[in-house]
């Protein structure tokens, strides 16, 4: 079972979040956080606190799975481009440059990885 959490409209650019996006990509959930918890970047803590809301979206859903037995791991993040304000700035001899501030909005899925019985598998195989 999947769980989505969305967040809209973030005053950074697209391209600095996604920076951290590609961080915590495919990881499991208990990794990213760790991740995210140290990173520097500006959209770390933002990200954070999406996946969070992620994790409790999945749990809501679940509620008589836990956590730690789930399994859970990034399945998509998706950084798209929102609205962009554009101001002006003074330039010389009474010119204005026009200054773009960007935002952008973040998708993250969380899913279940399957417990893959590879061993047992290995086992019949051998058996034969």
């Amino acid at each position: 079972m999947e769980a989505v959490a969305k967040l809209n409209n973030v005053p950074s650019s697209p391209r600095k979040m996604r920076l951290v996006a590609n961080l915590i990509r495919g990881k499991s959930v208990t990794r990213a956080l760790g991740l995210l918890k140290f990173e520097a970047n500006a959209g770390a803590p933002k990200l954070e606190k999406l996946l969070l809301s992620a994790l409790s979206n999945w749990q809501a859903a679940n509620a008589d799975a836990r956590i730690e037995d789930a399994n859970l791991f990034i399945k998509e993040v998706k950084v798209d481009e929102g609205k962009m304000l554009k101001r002006l700035r003074p330039a010389p001899q009474g010119r204005g440059h026009r200054i773009r501030k960007r935002s952008n909005h973040v998708t993250l899925v969380i899913d279940s990885k399957p417990v893959v019985e590879s061993v047992e598998s290995s086992e019949s195989n051998k058996a034969k």
